[in-house]
């Protein structure tokens, strides 16, 4: 089966638009890794991002008929920039159905190669859904973003100017999935010539498609999508790149927002280029196979894969770094409400460093913190939460709470005795202008909200945290409303930093 692609990318005719990419090593990740970090920098195509080759490639494969009847596709930014930029030098009109949370700078990218935008949905599957009936209103050719042979082969390039590019020891591939056109190309070539060599597959944990179907042994598709890594937003893996990467993927790893973080500013470091979250995947899942594998002296290699970001997405990475490195412990911290009791705190720290500290005054017993440290490891981090028991404190890791990292450490402000049956709930809603007015129209009707935190962080989706004074005895018509509203949301009244530091006790 591989042969088959590995006959279609020598014969790819990509390079008078599409550049050969360098493999940078990364020193500071070697070093901390015990490992031959590599980074194949495909953020240095003219998109930006590897999508050029697959859609170039496609291209040149199509008949006279087809062209002129002019292409489409549907994309939530990378494809459709290489599909324009590949249009504009074949002199082909080009149409891009992209999803209304697509960020600006992408919107904008594929605008100024040429290309007509039609913006619609929230989502990639509403997007593809409005091509496909343009499609058949007006005979256009439908240029798939993974799931095409012509796309996997202009992909699958990059595996061959890996191995041409590292002729000696090479012992694993790291490679972000989401629909699999990158990976099953560059599965199918590397795969067929050295065998030896591992390709590790990656996805964000809340889009793991390829995960999924490689459990189940057959394609399925997922309930939900998290779009933090928008480029690989996809709720299923591709029909073709499965029949390829079933066989041919020797592991898949899924990794966290705030490893997907961390992953960034680690690329930062070391080549100065900052990576879109897409992007990131594969060194986050190098440095997260390296962990559970502990392996060491290795050669090993990440697909850099797109840089295609919006900048004010940059300050909640920003945020998001210090967790994902497991260099920062979020506690809620228990105190006694009398003079000298911060005093000895600070002590119990042991000279440890503070990143952040909230407190507001609760009652005259006792003080509820919330407060971030530096540490160094997750094993430093559970030593300091035994460290402050023994010595007699309440502590409450949470350092894996959303809602704590989303909210909380943002509106600490004490506690509202005279709000009573408050249920609490923290909702997902696609970005775009008049969103959360919509939002609030919609969820101001039945109930009365006693609290709401909204924060805009450059993400395509906003984050908002709300109250609603309900008894437990109205919890079926308070689900019903809610699923009526149609946004995803998450039940957080019995979130533990909720009753620490904002509901009653």
């Amino acid at each position: 089966m591989p042969q088959k692609y590995v006959k279609k990318i020598l014969d790819a005719r990509i390079y008078d638009l599409a550049i050969e990419t360098p493999i940078d090593v990364a020193p500071l990740l070697s070093h901390r890794l015990n490992n031959q970090v590599l980074l194949k920098r495909e953020d240095l195509q003219p998109v930006f991002s590897f999508k050029l080759r697959g859609a170039y490639n496609k291209l040149r494969h199509l008949s006279d008929e087809q062209l002129a009847a002019g292409v489409i596709a549907a994309s939530a930014g990378n494809h459709a920039q290489g599909l324009a930029l590949a249009a504009k030098k074949m002199g082909v009109k080009a149409t891009i159905v992209m999803p209304q949370t697509t960020p600006q700078i992408k919107v904008d990218a594929v605008r100024a190669r040429g290309a007509r935008v039609v913006l619609i949905g929230d989502s990639y599957d509403a997007a593809a859904a409005h091509a496909n009936k343009l499609v058949e209103e007006q005979g256009l050719t439908y240029i798939h973003p993974f799931d095409d042979p012509d796309i996997i082969a202009g992909q699958g390039t990059i595996g061959m100017e890996i191995l041409r590019q590292i002729p000696g020891d090479l012992d694993a591939i790291f490679i972000a999935v989401g629909g699999g056109g990158l990976c099953a190309g560059v599965a199918a070539y590397v795969k067929n010539l050295r065998p030896d060599i591992k390709i590790i597959a990656v996805e964000s944990d809340d889009a793991a498609c390829l995960d999924a179907a490689m459990k189940a042994g057959r394609r399925v598709r997922l309930k939900e999508v998290g779009i933090f890594a928008d480029g690989t937003a996809v709720a299923q893996i591709g029909k073709e790149t499965f029949r390829l990467l079933k066989d041919l993927v020797d592991e898949v790893i899924t990794v966290s927002t705030d490893e997907i973080c961390a992953a960034i500013k680690d690329v930062y470091n070391d080549t100065r280029a900052i990576c879109e979250p897409s992007g990131a995947l594969g060194t986050a899942g190098l440095k997260k196979y390296v962990e559970t594998h502990g392996v060491e002296g290795q050669t090993l290699v990440a697909i850099q894969c797109g840089a295609n970001i919006d900048f004010d997405r940059l300050r909640y990475i920003s945020e998001r770094t210090e967790t994902g490195e497991k260099r920062e412990a979020v506690l809620a911290v228990t105190i006694d409400e009398k003079p000298g009791s911060f005093e000895k705190f600070c002590k119990a720290l042991r000279r440890r460093n503070i990143s952040e500290f909230n407190y507001r005054y609760n009652d005259a017993q006792q003080a509820q913190i919330f407060v971030g440290m530096k540490v160094t490891s997750d094993d430093d981090r559970l030593q300091l939460v035994q460290e402050l028991a023994a010595k007699g404190y309440a502590v409450t890791d949470m350092t894996d709470n959303e809602m704590a990292k989303l909210h909380i450490r943002h509106m600490v402000g004490g506690h509202a005795p005279q709000v009573v049956d408050e249920q609490v709930f923290r909702f997902e809603f696609p970005e775009r202008p008049g969103a959360l007015l919509n939002f609030l129209v919609q969820l101001g009707g039945r109930f009365n909200i006693s609290m709401f935190h909204y924060r805009n962080h450059g993400s395509a989706f906003g984050r908002v945290l709300v109250g609603l004074q309900a008894s437990k005895k109205d919890a079926r018509e308070v689900k019903q409303f809610l699923d009526n509203l149609g946004y995803h949301y998450t039940d957080e009244t019995d979130n533990e930093a909720y009753r620490f530091f904002l509901g009653n006790q």
